[in-house]
């Protein structure tokens, strides 16, 4: 029974918003993936460059706020139909460097989990870095991206400038919230309940909540009993008792299709890598 309850755990895929990412955190997890990364998928540099082919490619596009996906490991270990597991916003602004200088760039605004050291692992909060932080945890040669349209951008990055960003926060995390119950978030619900605060104007969670289920479809995560049974045992992060019935949560995929059909985008794609500066050694 307990080798059957680590497989479920194994197979279920914990670890969708991991701790802190970044350069000197490469190796957080992030997935609904069969285990942690154990090693970077890039190298620093290649993640810098491709860290800065995104910015370009927003910027191109006049994006002042995105939504930019990860996957944090490969594509065979994420659940069938999920493509992305780490999703947070992209607000382009004055950022201040190291060096004191403030040049205009893209910040990045995540929800992370809990490191099980400095906070539970079932618990979460909001953290700002930058795309090099964000790529540096990749474990795929691609991120998935959402454009708000230019009204849906600037109501959001009005609610982030307020304290109604923090207030939309649920502190109690599960990687596999489900995102038409406010017990529980991961990274990607947040953005959703960040996103309808800023759709329906309303900062009434409720209200938020009954919104999503009337007009969002989760993606619903391929589980079977014996991972639904284990796997809330086995990892403190992973919850099911906010679901009913069928494990579901919000993804890419789900988002995307949400917001293209309510003509709520500008652009919806995928961003491929330039792999093309890539020594012939590399991954």
């Amino acid at each position: 029974m307990l080798r059957a309850a680590i497989a479920a755990l194994a197979a279920l895929a914990i670890a969708a918003c991991g701790s802190t990412g970044g350069a000197s955190n490469v190796a957080n997890g992030s997935g609904f993936s069969a285990a942690g990364a154990t090693a970077p998928y890039l190298t620093i540099d290649q993640a810098a460059a491709f860290a800065k082919q995104i910015e370009r490619d927003l910027a191109a596009k006049g994006a002042r706020l995105a939504i930019v996906f990860r996957a944090g490991e490969s594509r065979d270990k994420l659940r069938e139909g999920i493509a992305y597991s780490h999703g947070a916003f992209w607000a382009y602004m004055p950022v201040t460097l190291d060096d004191g200088r403030t040049v205009n760039g893209y910040a990045v605004y995540n929800l992370y989990r809990g490191d099980g050291e400095s906070l539970p692992v079932d618990k979460s909060y909001l953290h700002q870095d930058f795309p090099l932080d964000f790529i540096a945890s990749t474990g795929v040669d691609d991120v998935g991206v959402i454009i708000p349209s230019p009204e849906v951008q600037r109501r959001i990055l009005e609610i982030m400038a307020s304290p109604t960003y923090e207030a939309l926060h649920i502190k109690p995390y599960s990687v596999v919230s489900n995102p038409h119950n406010a017990k529980y978030q991961n990274c990607n619900e947040f953005m959703l309940d960040v996103l309808a605060a800023a759709i329906w104007e309303t900062t009434d969670m409720a209200q938020i909540k009954v919104n999503l289920a009337a007009h969002f479809k989760p993606t619903v995560v391929k589980t079977n009993v014996f991972e639904r049974m284990f796997a809330p045992m086995a990892d403190a992060s992973i919850k099911t008792d906010d679901q009913d019935g069928e494990i579901v949560t919000a993804t890419y995929e789900s988002m995307s299709v949400f917001m293209e059909a309510n003509g709520l985008t500008k652009a919806v794609y995928v961003l491929p890598r330039d792999t093309s500066a890539d020594a012939p050694a590399g991954n």
